[in-house]
């Protein structure tokens, strides 16, 4: 096992992606390479960035990526917004991606606090 499945903020974003996949495969089809990508590839980015940053000898390498792992998190969440104005996901869809999406946020800032860094 590595060290990053250890980690509940790991386990919350591969939940996470999974929810954005649920949710965008219902995506009109002309939107396949559009907001359904878009909105993936951030979602599936929160996990590996959060892998990919454990494997760093040093707290601040590792704090950077979990910086980029969370604003993956705010792109996923500033598209929701845009596919709910789309008429591709219903609002009450958005308040579930979006809640995820809070507690996804304290989680990827508790571990960064963890580090110690600025």
């Amino acid at each position: 096992m590595f060290n990053f499945e250890k980690l509940d903020v790991w386990r919350k974003a591969i939940e996470f992606a999974d929810l954005v996949y649920s949710l965008t495969g219902a995506f009109p089809d002309n939107e396949r390479f559009g907001l359904t990508s878009q909105m993936r590839r951030a979602a599936v980015s929160i996990s590996s960035n959060i892998a990919e940053g454990s494997s760093r000898f040093s707290r601040d390498d590792y704090a950077r990526f979990l910086e980029i792992a969370t604003g993956s998190l705010f792109e996923v969440v500033s598209q929701s917004f845009i596919a709910t104005k789309q008429g591709f996901i219903s609002d009450q869809d958005r308040l579930r991606l979006y809640s995820a999406a809070e507690e996804q946020s304290r989680m990827l800032s508790g571990l960064r606090r963890s580090l110690g860094v600025n």
